[in-house]
């Protein structure tokens, strides 16, 4: 039998739900295996979350903004991670994809995710990954490399639930 809730327990933690999204050619091709994919999505469930959905797409645009458009307005998503795609290669088109779908910019996100991971490698610089808003769903690119993505999402993971409690509307 359940106990009933009394004015001295805590609400039980948010539950968000989150989608990743990889980026990749090899990966998409079964040329190479996710890696990164598998660790953006074990630490999303630090926040805590959900993950709902998890792909592979190929280095295409317009497959990114498509996969983008349907976590955010039909499945509803909280927050949406892609790893992968914000090189310099010609290849790499997260960052643009990501831009022409969200409704507002969150500087903040990347720039702290380039600070922190600089401090081990000066190539973090060379990161391109953007964040921002659609409708009510937080999008992050993260680098493709293992050890990029896991860094990158351990430098701002403890104040996502506060950014996307504000997104929803909630007390905070």
């Amino acid at each position: 039998m359940k106990k009933p809730e009394t004015s001295n327990q805590k609400p039980e933690k948010e539950i968000y739900k989150v989608a990743v999204l990889t980026i990749s050619d090899k990966c998409s091709k079964g040329m190479r295996k996710d890696e990164s994919g598998k660790i953006v999505q074990e630490l999303a469930g630090k926040i805590p979350a959900e993950v709902v959905k998890y792909e592979v797409v190929p280095d295409e645009p317009d497959m990114i903004k498509a996969k983008l458009i349907e976590y955010a307005d039909d499945l509803k998503v909280d927050l949406v991670l892609t790893d992968g795609g914000t090189g310099f290669t010609e290849r790499d088109r997260t960052p643009e994809a990501t831009r022409d779908v969200i409704e507002k910019e969150v500087q903040g996100i990347p720039e702290a995710m380039r600070f922190a991971c600089f401090k081990s490698s000066p190539r973090a610089m060379l990161s391109r990954g953007i964040a921002g808003i659609r409708g009510k769903t937080l999008i992050i690119n993260l680098p493709g490399s293992s050890k990029g993505a896991k860094e990158s999402l351990e430098a701002v993971l403890a104040t996502l639930p506060h950014g996307l409690d504000m997104i929803l509307g909630k007390e905070h």
